[in-house]
């Protein structure tokens, strides 16, 4: 079968995913080493996304602010674990000005600042500056915000929307009374994250917490979502820090209790990043390229009028336009359907596998016959053949269409979702016991391996880092101890002491 793309995923995953981005027009080189401009139709994507996931944030209480891109070196030294978790990925501003030098711009030696400025990688630090001066007795606690920003890693290997220097994500940050409601706190956006990662996005993940060695620096526990891409590897989707008093320790956020005594607060981080993007291309991309579960598509559905340039040209248009104007006024998926016209001067052709790259969950196609017969040609992209490899139009009458409309998109989305969950749930093995078992199963030729559930003793220190090295010399790393997972039982396939938790082993992304 001869499918939209020049290379499938069995072919060379890697160059595919590449591959669906630009034949999908999601985005493109910058010129600048590890970013990337996204265009139209995966902003698009990116904006559904952000309005659905702040939405969810929203109803938890939380209200949106933002504080700025550059911060000063002074807030990271006060916390010393978490400037060396990031130091080798931070862009630093010390100069405010360029002078012309032998034909050249270069920096202004008379204007090198008094101290360095960070490009924003995280901001628990300018953050926890402010919530010390907004928080001063227990009736200001808790603090509850989120903000949208980029942030800047100086990645060394970058891979659009997967692991780039400059990305776009929220980051939520919280202060609270005790530790008790901050940990509940951590594990409630935890299952936020899942809730969208699942029902908006389509793709089905483990939530659960990560390894000492995984944690996000500074933090007293992580907690992640891992979603399976269809190569079998893992990619970490969302996390959700408990943050301790670490951060309040070095920031200086007191408050004095309702005994008049002084306390630390207790903090939490968690985001969401760009790259779920990523994520939705590997989880439902196929060899004609992207599939968006329509919850997150910019548009829902795209009506293609086949023109002519000849004079019933204009029957078409009107019969298209007003087609748009029908579905707009029903619901679907509780939102009006996103419906729009491509009325560009092209072959309808072109347009039809134009958008099928890019994904849009229903195609329509109206030429001048449907106008007669008052029907239209449509085409969903979750299943876009028939058993015979011939493409799946189903020719239906308008207003049945329009009837039918918001119930096809419940089933796209449905259908995605559980095609994802089938495929995960399929590739995660349980049954190893030791250790040369997890090896000869990672190593058995070129097939997908999935992931390996296993028994584990939480191991720390030196011994994690023995485990460590031996899962790195296997291009493995633990993921996360599934919230789900059964009890433990039986002694850790690392070191032989008797388990207290099973754990998810896999390549990653």
């Amino acid at each position: 079968m001869k499918h939209a793309l020049s290379v499938t995923r069995a072919e060379d995953f890697s160059r595919w995913y590449q591959t669906v981005i630009a034949e999908a027009d999601m985005a493109e080189e910058s010129g600048v080493r590890g970013c990337m401009v996204i265009r139209p139709w995966g902003y698009g994507i990116w904006e559904r996304m952000q309005r659905l996931l702040d939405d969810r944030i929203k109803a938890t209480g939380h209200e949106n602010c933002y504080f700025p891109l550059f911060i000063p070196l002074s807030y990271f030294e006060k916390e010393a674990e978490h400037v060396d978790g990031f130091a080798k990925e931070m862009a630093v501003v010390t100069h405010h000005r360029l002078v012309q030098k032998d034909g050249r711009l270069v920096p202004d030696p008379e204007a090198k600042l008094e101290e360095p400025l960070v490009v924003r990688p995280t901001s628990e630090t300018v953050i926890g500056a402010a919530f010390s001066r907004w928080v001063q007795s227990w009736r200001d606690l808790p603090v509850l915000i989120n903000q949208w920003a980029n942030v800047v890693r100086w990645e060394m290997r970058t891979r659009m929307f997967l692991r780039t220097a400059e990305f776009l994500w929220q980051e939520g940050h919280t202060a609270h009374a005790s530790e008790a409601e901050a940990r509940e706190e951590t594990l409630k956006m935890l299952e936020v994250y899942r809730a969208f990662a699942e029902d908006c996005c389509g793709i089905p993940v483990v939530a659960g917490e990560k390894p000492e060695n995984e944690r996000f620096p500074g933090a007293v526990a992580t907690y992640s979502i891992e979603a399976m891409m269809q190569d079998g590897k893992a990619l970490q989707a969302g996390t959700s820090h408990f943050l301790g008093t670490n951060f309040s320790s070095a920031q200086n956020i007191r408050f004095q209790n309702a005994a008049g005594e002084l306390e630390l607060a207790q903090t939490t981080s968690w985001g969401v990043s760009t790259r779920m993007i990523g994520g939705l291309i590997m989880v439902h991309g196929d060899d004609d390229g992207l599939r968006v579960p329509p919850r997150v598509a910019p548009w829902q559905v795209i009506i293609v009028p086949m023109l002519r340039d000849a004079p019933e040209d204009e029957a078409v248009l009107d019969y298209a336009r007003s087609l748009q104007a029908e579905l707009s006024r029903q619901t679907a998926l509780g939102e009006p359907i996103r419906a729009m016209v491509d009325a560009r001067a092209q072959k309808a052709g072109n347009k039809r596998w134009g958008w099928v790259k890019k994904g849009a969950p229903i195609v329509v196609e109206v030429g001048p016959r449907d106008v007669a017969a008052g029907n239209v040609a449509v085409i969903r992209r979750d299943r876009l053949y028939q058993e015979s490899g011939k493409l799946d139009t189903a020719f239906v009458a308008r207003d049945g269409f329009v009837d039918q409309a918001a119930g096809l998109l419940a089933e796209i989305q449905e259908a995605l979702h559980v095609e994802a969950r089938a495929r995960l749930d399929a590739g995660v093995r349980r049954d190893v016991t030791d250790f040369a078992g997890l090896e000869t199963h990672f190593a058995e030729g070129e097939r997908n391996p999935g992931w390996v559930e296993v028994e584990w003793a939480r191991p720390t220190g030196v011994a994690l880092d023995a485990v460590v090295e031996r899962l790195k010399a296997l291009k493995l790393t633990i993921r996360n101890v599934p919230g789900t997972a059964a009890p433990a039982q039986g002694p850790c396939i690392f070191t032989g002491e008797p388990a207290v938790e099973r754990i998810l082993v896999a390549r990653a992304y």
